[in-house]
């Protein structure tokens, strides 16, 4: 179905993992997507594959970011759908955690995540969709996990504030929160395949329905959102983790 004909979707993060899930699926349902990264080749090559705009740009960079939305407003004018996916993970306990791996962590989930949207503020249409890509840690509390749990907690606050500033311009902001999902980024945890095999076990037996989520089912909700079956919902959490986190 073509629910979203005519929009304007920018997807951060989008060569690979949920991110490019989402483009496709944005896509599919008849927005015009535009895609970013980091990486040149990834993002070229990503938006090669789908048949979308690719644009680097980091988002752990303000003046980067503030470049792309300068660029997005000149080729396009105006955006319908803004989907803040970019995202790393970062584990170590708090007694052995470092500023470096504290601040790139935060710099990108969070800070990034966060002038994302200021910045995008003047582009969007009203009416339009903003959607954060969270997680169930936010509201899950595990060993090895704080910053990247604290970076991801921050960005539903974020939400919920912008879902009120926003409101007067009828702009939805919303966020989804997967659980354990088959992404790219799971691949690059370093762990060889015995260790990889462990975590998947260990992490299915902590979803009750028993399996590991999919980029597809994330990119589903994600284009719900963004449509006007979703003109009422704002400053929401759908988390999709299987139960992990009941």
């Amino acid at each position: 179905m073509k629910n979203l004909e005519g929009k304007v979707a920018v997807v951060t993060g989008g060569n690979s993992g949920i991110g490019y899930a989402a483009a496709k699926e944005l896509k599919a349902q008849g927005a015009q997507v535009i895609i970013t990264g980091r990486r040149q080749e990834a993002v070229e090559t990503a938006a090669q594959q789908l048949g979308v705009t690719g644009l680097v740009a980091d988002q752990g960079n303000v003046q980067a970011i503030e470049q792309l939305a300068a660029t997005v407003g000149e080729q396009y004018g105006k955006v319908d759908i803004l989907f803040i996916n970019a995202g790393i993970v970062g584990g170590a306990s708090i007694e052995t955690a470092t500023e470096d791996v504290f601040d790139q962590v935060i710099n990108i989930n969070y800070k990034g995540a966060y002038f994302t949207l200021s910045k995008f503020i003047p582009l969007l249409n009203d009416g339009a969709s903003v959607v954060f890509l969270s997680s169930n840690t936010a509201s899950m509390h595990g060993a090895n996990a704080s910053v990247y749990s604290s970076s991801k907690a921050a960005l539903n606050s974020v939400m919920k504030a912008a879902a009120i500033e926003l409101a007067p311009r009828k702009i939805r902001v919303n966020s989804v929160s997967p659980g354990p999902t088959q992404t790219e980024i799971l691949n690059k945890l370093g762990l060889d395949e015995e260790a990889r095999k462990n975590l998947d076990t260990w992490m299915l037996e902590r979803v009750p329905l028993k399996q590991l989520g999919e980029a597809d089912d994330v990119a589903k909700m994600v284009a719900y959102f963004s449509s006007d079956a979703a003109k009422f919902i704002t400053g929401a959490e759908i988390v999709m983790d299987g139960g992990m986190s009941l």
